[in-house]
């Protein structure tokens, strides 16, 4: 009997500034998520990221939702990136003070108001899940503003979808929905290894990310 491998997946957020954004803070709106941020108790985060992010961010939730395989009783399956507050459920219920708080903050590796709780939250995953349990991440991997503060906490555990080199948003979104309702995995690569900066890197920082790929192995 072949033994499933454990998985769990940790989303990047949706921009909370623009013209979606602007829409939820319209006090005229009456469209359903709009009505449900604004009021207590809330709306579900992932809910309102797909509706600000669209494609990309529902494609990452649907896919997320239908292979994750988390460890029993060890830590939740799906987690969401926030600005601010680290890791929420998609569940979670948030409201237009949160969204308020999340736009102020740049996701920034260098900013400790959102690298701090990140690796807070991550941190305690990581001791749960245990060493075999492999961490998808469903965002970007090309620059450090998930990378560096993931990665030193998740080490060859944090993985992420080969299939995404060369693409952008609205193609990972697609490819992700596709993936989902046909029930075939992607396949994973160590976020660690500098083939994921894809063909444009640098020879400077295609070595330095070699170099820590290889202090892990």
């Amino acid at each position: 009997m072949t033994v499933q491998q454990r998985r769990i997946f940790l989303l990047s957020p949706a921009s909370c500034g623009g013209k979606r954004a602007a829409l939820l803070f319209n006090d005229r709106a009456e469209f359903d998520i709009a009505v449900r941020v604004r009021n207590q108790p809330g709306a579900p985060l992932g809910d309102v990221f797909s509706f600000l992010s669209g494609l990309y961010f529902r494609g990452k939730l649907t896919y997320a939702r239908e292979f994750t395989n988390p460890p029993p009783r060890k830590a939740p399956g799906i987690q969401i990136i926030t600005p601010t507050d680290g890791l929420y459920s998609p569940g979670s219920l948030i409201t237009l003070k949160d969204l308020e708080r999340f736009a102020t903050v740049a996701i920034d590796a260098e900013d400790s108001r959102y690298s701090y709780p990140l690796e807070r939250d991550a941190t305690k995953i990581a001791e749960r899940i245990g060493p075999k349990c492999e961490v998808v991440l469903l965002g970007s991997v090309a620059s450090g503003k998930y990378v560096d503060v993931l990665l030193p906490i998740f080490g060859k555990r944090l993985v992420f979808p080969r299939e995404f080199i060369g693409h952008g948003d609205m193609a990972r979104g697609g490819m992700l929905l596709q993936r989902a309702a046909s029930g075939k995995e992607l396949t994973y690569m160590p976020v660690a290894n500098p083939a994921r900066l894809g063909a444009n890197a640098s020879k400077r920082v295609r070595a330095e990310v070699a170099a820590r790929y290889e202090a892990m192995a």
